[in-house]
C-alpha cells in the first residue's frame, strides 16, 4: 500500500524530525547572530588599565557636557556594561562642550585610547590633563555629539 502526503505528515517520526530540525535551526540563527554581535557590532573592548604595574580594570567618571538629561547615565551604564568600573557620574562645568572628550587623568595615554575606542570618540578629542587629586585613570565629558556615539546608534 502506498503512502500518501497526509499519512507521512501523521507519522509520529516524520512529526520528530520535523521539530528537531526547527529548533537546531534557531540554535544555528542564534549563533550566527552572537558571533556577528560579539564580533562586528560591539567588538570586545580591553577594559585592563596599563602603567603602574597594575592588573586592574580602568576607573573612570563621565561628565555631563551637553545638558541633556539622563545622557550620562546612558554612558555610564554603557560604559559598566563594557566591563569598565565607572566610579562617579556628575555635571560638568558647562552644557556648551560641542565634542565629547576623553581626558586622560594619569598620563597612561593607552587607558584613555581604550575608553574612547569603546565610546566611538575619535582619538583627536582625548586630551591629558594629569591631575594627582582625581583617583580615576580617564574622565570622559559627554559633548553635544552624543548622539553620534556607540551608545546612541
Amino acid at each position: 500500500m502506498k503512502k500518501t502526503l497526509s499519512d507521512a505528515a501523521r507519522d509520529p517520526r516524520s512529526l520528530t524530525l520535523n521539530i528537531l530540525i526547527g529548533a537546531l535551526s534557531l540554535l544555528v540563527a542564534f549563533l550566527a547572530y552572537s558571533l556577528l554581535d560579539r564580533h562586528f557590532l560591539r567588538p570586545p573592548v580591553d577594559t585592563v588599565r596599563q602603567g603602574a604595574g597594575s592588573s586592574t580594570v580602568i576607573q573612570l567618571d563621565v561628565l555631563n557636557g551637553c545638558g541633556v538629561a539622563g545622557a550620562a547615565t546612558q554612558f555610564r551604564d554603557y560604559l559598566r556594561a563594557r566591563g569598565f568600573d565607572v566610579v562617579e557620574m556628575r555635571n560638568y562645568r558647562s552644557y556648551d562642550v560641542q565634542r565629547s572628550l576623553v581626558v586622560d587623568r594619569t598620563g597612561s595615554k593607552e587607558n584613555a585610547e581604550k575608553v574612547a575606542y569603546a565610546l566611538g570618540i575619535d582619538r583627536s578629542q582625548i586630551v591629558q590633563q594629569i591631575n594627582p587629586d582625581y583617583f580615576v585613570d580617564v574622565s570622559v565629558v559627554i559633548g553635544k555629539d552624543y548622539k553620534s556615539l556607540k551608545p546612541s546608534e
